[in-house]
């Protein structure tokens, strides 16, 4: 299948170069006031769409992407235009078409692979971490692996524990891969095209209910060569009181919080990680020593998570600005319920936040993590 792949694109392979040339990185910025909106499906449609089209390597890879488009609508009219030897159905069994998009990157192609849910991935972890992740390091640097791993990441709802948990930190602590979150419609454009043209494997965090949210998007985010630099985070607000570090739809929420701070005399900056490895340490760490107090969100488990590894950061670096214990908010260190109220429970809510904003500012004594 590998050769079949290689040949029906050989004739086309030029194409990359061009492309690169035209590569344009747009840097950190605030939204554009432009009354244009977009919905994050169509962001990553979009960006499928015109990535494929710049470059013939690129391909689709994964369970409904063609003939169904997608079971998110992701691929939507990209087998039409490109047909099925560039969006290929594949049997139930993501360990076998992850090692199939392995092999066609050390071939020079291009795969975008999806799963229907990141905790699918785990029957291709091997293929993942074992080959993607560290083959250019083994080969010392004769191969590289320029495959995305993308797909819904994280908590639904009422989809129970084997369908709803976050692995940015499980992919983040891995050596060899790039892992990327976004949040908005800009952040999926601009990270999904940075993440195809990268010459890295790139795990692609996406979120199930971010889908169908429709965010405000430049006319600089509708041009084909629109890219955002992987490894740097967005602030989304700024404040001078506390900094409130998240990603994903946990960003959302953290603006939501820094909202209802507000009204309480309470400066929060926002910091859109948007990049989970590598890490923005520098944002962080200015944004730290201008506030000096922290509170870390996300939706995964406490233990060894993202706001772990940001909290660790912020003591390396920046530990005699702190004015406060840092907080981390995170899910429950449980699997996911399914019930509606116990699964609420087991994810972080604005109110959470908000509370762990305020210890921050209140007090001088240290208090356990919040889950």
């Amino acid at each position: 299948m590998l050769g079949v792949l290689r040949r029906k694109v050989a004739c086309k392979a030029n194409a990359a170069s061009a492309l690169e040339q035209g590569i344009r990185i747009v840097a950190s910025r605030a939204f554009s006031s432009s009354g244009k909106e977009m919905t994050v499906r169509d962001a990553l449609n979009s960006a499928l769409d015109e990535e494929m089209s710049a470059d013939p390597k690129v391909f689709i890879m994964g369970e409904e992407v063609g003939e169904y488009q997608g079971a998110y609508k992701i691929s939507k009219g990209l087998l039409e235009k490109y047909g099925p030897d560039r969006v290929l159905d594949t049997p139930i069994t993501e360990a076998g078409f992850a090692g199939i998009g392995v092999g066609a990157a050390y071939y020079g192609l291009r795969p975008v692979i999806e799963f229907m849910t990141f905790n699918f991935s785990m029957q291709a972890i091997d293929h993942i971490i074992n080959s993607a992740a560290k083959s250019n390091y083994m080969s010392a640097g004769q191969i590289s692996v320029p495959i995305v791993f993308r797909g819904p990441n994280g908590a639904a709802a009422g989809v129970g524990a084997q369908h709803s948990q976050c692995y940015a930190a499980w992919y983040g602590s891995c050596p060899g891969l790039k892992v990327l979150a976004p949040y908005s419609s800009e952040d999926a454009r601009g990270l999904l095209k940075a993440a195809i043209r990268d010459p890295d494997p790139v795990v692609f965090l996406e979120n199930e209910l971010l889908y169908g949210e429709s965010f405000p998007v430049s006319a600089e985010a509708l041009d084909s060569s629109f890219c955002l630099p992987i490894g740097k985070a967005k602030i989304e607000r700024e404040g001078k009181d506390v900094t409130i570090t998240a990603f994903s739809k946990m960003v959302g929420y953290a603006l939501q919080a820094a909202e209802i701070l507000a009204k309480d005399g309470i400066s929060a900056e926002v910091i859109n990680l948007r990049s989970i490895r590598p890490l923005d340490r520098s944002t962080i760490n200015a944004s730290v020593r201008k506030t000096n107090r922290l509170v870390t969100v996300e939706e995964g488990f406490p233990q060894h998570g993202v706001g772990a590894e940001i909290c660790a950061s912020v003591l390396e670096d920046s530990f005699e600005y702190l004015d406060a214990a840092v907080e981390r908010i995170a899910g429950a260190d449980v699997p996911m319920p399914y019930a509606a109220n116990l699964e609420r429970m087991a994810v972080p809510q604005v109110d959470d936040i908000v509370r762990a904003a305020k210890r921050a500012c209140y007090r001088s004594s240290s208090l356990a993590a919040t889950a």
